[in-house]
């Protein structure tokens, strides 16, 4: 079986962050090993009042995962949010020892890295202090496979304001790293997903609602995962992640519900068949 590290939040009554991510992968008879930066009973947005995991126990924590041998089994790392500096610093050491490992017993001959820069989003900006942001970008960001930044995020990074698909296509190419971009305006009642990858951009657009419970980002950044993990094509598993969030904002709103439904919705997320317009740039 595939095993994933999550270094995020972990948030036990909401479906965000390394609480939602490991659902998912798990929906993807993928094996998820979360590893906490933050600890919260609700959601902050909701005056959840939590922990920041200490550098130190965060430490201690990924020694204890190393120390158990699983470094060498892991096949996708997925890096989201940060409270410290110094835990992006302790997380980038950790990307370089799992890949350093011996990976004789993992699924893959070589573990993914996927980093989601949860920094900010339109119109408050950042949400982290500007130290962790400046962490993510310059330890992580060159680490990884794949980055998963929302528009906002991509444009802090590219350290201009993105407002166009055409403005977030440059941007993403010009970061060097392949991207998969959530929060993309697309058409007229439209927010899409963009693929870039070398040359290759495609955009996958699917109807804006009113409203949506937070963690699309999280749930798009682990079926993207999962996918790739699996074999698939990144436009595969792309499409797929696309399909998965409209899957699980649909549901959520014809239930009324206050978070992404992901467990009642694992066989939909892994098969999902919601509308997605593609677009190739």
């Amino acid at each position: 079986m595939p095993l994933a590290l999550i270094l995020s939040s972990f948030v036990a009554a909401s479906r965000i962050g390394g609480a939602a991510q490991q659902y998912v992968l798990a929906a993807h008879r993928i094996d998820p090993v979360l590893a906490p930066t933050v600890m919260f009973g609700r959601t902050p947005a909701r005056g959840g009042r939590g922990e920041v995991t200490s550098p130190d126990v965060f430490r201690r924590m990924l020694g204890d995962i190393e120390a158990d041998a699983l470094f060498g089994m892991v096949d996708l790392i997925i890096t989201g949010h940060f409270s410290d500096p110094e835990q992006v610093e302790i997380a980038a050491g950790v990307i370089e020892r799992v890949r350093d490992a011996d990976h004789a017993a993992a699924a893959g001959a070589r573990p993914l890295v996927i980093v989601d820069p949860i920094l900010g989003d339109a119109p408050k900006g950042l949400y982290v202090t500007y130290e962790v942001a400046e962490q993510v970008e310059s330890r992580l960001v060159g680490l990884a496979d794949w980055i998963t930044p929302n528009l906002w995020e991509l444009g802090f990074l590219a350290d201009q304001k993105i407002e166009t698909v055409a403005e977030a296509r440059r941007a993403a190419r010009a970061l060097g790293r392949p991207a998969l971009v959530t929060s993309v305006p697309a058409g007229d009642d439209e927010i899409g997903l963009l693929l870039v990858d070398g040359e290759d951009a495609v955009l996958f657009a699917h109807r804006r609602e009113a409203s949506a419970p937070s963690g699309t980002g999280d749930l798009v950044t682990a079926s993207f995962g999962a996918g790739l993990i699996e074999g698939l094509e990144p436009v595969r598993a792309a499409e797929r992640a696309a399909r998965a969030a409209a899957e699980a904002v649909a549901a959520a709103k014809a239930w009324r519900a206050s978070e992404l439904p992901i467990v009642a919705l694992a066989d939909r997320i892994v098969k999902p068949t919601a509308e997605v317009r593609i677009e190739r740039l």
